[in-house]
């Protein structure tokens, strides 16, 4: 087994250590698994030739020993608050506090602040005034710019002004930390550390103005086709004024995002500007194997006594194959923070994990889940990468899929072939959401129609674990539109096509659909259509949440402004408590509990004729 990273002083002094380049502080658990941020870079800082050290869940309630115990390392701290948004973590859809946290040992809440990056870096400064702090990880990423906060319900400003961080690093970190190991180890000072792609810091306004001024004077990290001229954001100020310009300014950021080759982008926040460096290109395959072959243990940190930790109990027999996601779908963050361009392992580094996996000692022959962030993306991307580099598309899927997107799932196939060639593995089963819109979506090229269809029997016949989940979300098609789906009309096709291969197969498996409600768009009428349709489908729906607005997504903004970004039309969205339990309870029609509550609203909505199709016909 390698050494972990260490966590205490003992710890380090037992690896012949007298200082860290580097400390790490995390508001997760520390498991030792590619599924892990902290654990990811950790190993990257490791690999590059850096001591790194790690801090997981420090107390920030007593002495403050756990922020001194290593006291100053050589290079800097980094600070990410885990593998969550700490608020989506903390609270529930209705702002209740959450009695679990599926990152802390035996799943015990209360083991991070809210807003750790901010209560981390805070506590580091004041410790350490001198010492550079990066932040990172998805509660920086998708703070970067200002953002409005569902649990404070209010516009909050960049995370840089509430954060004393020197820089903020947002997006897959691997690249970008590693070259601020590099610059600071060569002595050049965290403040004249301004071109690094992905990385965002503050700079005074009067600065940025005076640039502005000069045409020949490059902005601060300039951008990969050397344009001198940044995208400037509606100020901060200006967005707390008029939520107009807090949706024009979502509109820049999420093209920006979204691009191959993205812009420099400056917001004004009082007598400071955030300064947005673009994103770096899609890794490798050779960048992102070597992520994934670096000399994980795949197993919590001996400190936690074999407690269980619920997040690595779903993830650890899986294998993650590719990053990013092409989909945009409107509620969703993974595109914000991953970007929508794919990064795929090779067929051999995910053949070099699965023989981790069978070699572990409670491995029963069973891969819990060969995916990503969608299941089946894994190796596409444009037919033409030029077409792709002038894209501003946020989706390659909607409003139906890009002419130009190479949708075949022959790579796919053969990874599942391979996986299940393996001599220790049983069955390999896909647990992540798998888009149907994708493999079902006709080319007019035979050959690849064919192996999508192939593709779609095979994933029922031979990888559903009893259940197969999927995520139409919604069943009308305005509400569809608004959150970036497909027509309801596919999973009627795609419910076809798994009703057939379970009786080929002799196969009882079930279909599970997720679905929202309270999405910007929808509205009480729409949820009890919804229910008739999911009622006619047989369905008793189990997998459902109510909307939840989370930084950096399209209908949050849209939430929050009222206004959709893209056309600045109004949207109505349900707000209140009371608007919202009026959607929800159309997913539990078939509970007594609500049925009195649904027939008298489907009579003041003057649509007693949905009230039969729910019910059955009165029999009195």
């Amino acid at each position: 087994m390698n050494a972990f990273l260490p966590t205490t002083v003992k710890e380090m002094k037992a690896l012949g250590w007298d200082q860290p380049d580097i400390v790490l502080f995390t508001g997760d658990a520390y498991v030792d698994h590619p599924s892990f941020g902290a654990a990811v870079i950790g190993r990257t800082l490791q690999a590059a030739g850096y001591k790194v050290a790690i801090v997981p869940q420090p107390n920030w309630q007593d002495d403050l020993r756990d922020f001194r115990k290593f006291g100053r390392p050589r290079l800097f701290f980094s600070v990410s608050a885990g593998a969550m948004d700490s608020m989506v973590n903390h609270y529930t859809a209705n702002r209740r506090r959450r009695s679990d946290d599926a990152y802390t040992p035996d799943g015990r809440h209360g083991a991070r602040p809210d807003y750790p990056t901010i209560v981390y870096t805070k506590i580091l400064k004041e410790i350490y005034p001198d010492c550079p702090v990066i932040i990172g990880g998805i509660e920086a990423s998708l703070r970067r710019v200002a953002h409005y906060d569902y649990w404070q319900d209010r516009l909050r400003p960049s995370i840089l002004l509430d954060s004393p961080a020197d820089l903020l690093v947002y997006g897959l970190e691997e690249v970008p930390i590693v070259e601020i190991a590099r610059r600071l180890d060569a002595g050049e000072p965290v403040q004249a550390i301004r071109d690094i792609p992905q990385t965002a810091f503050l700079l005074p306004s009067s600065s940025l103005k005076e640039q502005a001024v000069q045409d020949s004077v490059p902005v601060p990290g300039g951008s990969p086709q050397g344009q001198s001229s940044p995208i400037i954001l509606n100020s901060y100020e200006d967005c707390l004024k008029n939520k107009k310009h807090q949706a024009e300014n979502f509109k820049i950021v999420e093209q920006q995002s979204n691009r191959m080759h993205g812009s420099v982008i400056w917001q004004p926040h009082g007598d400071k500007t955030v300064v947005i460096n673009p994103l770096l290109p899609p890794l490798s395959q050779e960048q992102i194997d070597a992520t994934y072959d670096l000399p994980y243990n795949r197993l919590p940190h001996p400190r936690y006594k074999g407690k269980r930790i619920p997040a690595y109990e779903m993830i650890r027999h899986s294998v993650n194959m590719h990053r990013g996601c092409f989909g945009g779908c409107a509620f969703c963050t993974i595109s914000a923070h991953q970007g929508k361009f794919i990064s795929s392992r090779s067929k051999e580094s995910i053949l070099r994990e699965v023989d981790q996996i069978t070699r572990m000692p409670d491995f029963k022959g069973y891969i819990s889940d060969l995916g990503g962030p969608s299941a089946n993306m894994y190796g596409m991307h444009g037919k033409n990468l030029d077409v792709c580099a002038k894209c501003l598309r946020p989706s390659c899927l909607h409003p139906k899929p890009c002419p130009n997107l190479n949708t075949d799932h022959s790579q796919l196939l053969d990874i599942y072939h391979a996986v299940d060639a393996h001599p220790k593995v049983k069955k390999s089963f896909i647990g992540s959401g798998v888009r149907y819109d994708l493999s079902m979506h006709p080319t007019g090229d035979k050959r690849v129609d064919a192996i999508n269809r192939r593709y779609n029997e095979e994933l029922i016949a031979h990888h559903v674990s009893g259940r197969l989940k999927v995520a139409p979300e919604h069943t009308e098609d305005h509400v569809l539109n608004l959150m970036r789906k497909p027509s309801f009309d596919l999973y009627y096709d795609f419910k076809k096509i798994f009703d057939y291969v379970n009786r080929r197969e002799g196969l009882k498996q079930q279909l599970i659909p997720y679905f929202i409600s309270s999405h910007p768009g929808c509205r009480e009428i729409d949820m009890a259509e919804l229910a008739v349709k999911t009622k006619d489908l047989n369905l008793h729906l189990e997998q459902v949440q109510d909307f939840t607005p989370t930084p950096m997504t399209l209908a949050t903004e849209i939430y929050y402004t009222g206004y959709h970004p893209y056309t600045m039309e109004r949207v109505y969205t349900p707000i209140t408590p009371e608007q919202k339990l009026a959607q929800r309870k159309y997913f539990f029609w078939y509970d007594r509990t609500y049925r009195q509550q649904i027939i008298g609203s489907l009579k003041s909505l003057h649509r007693p004729d949905l009230i039969p199709r729910l019910f059955g016909p009165n029999k009195k």
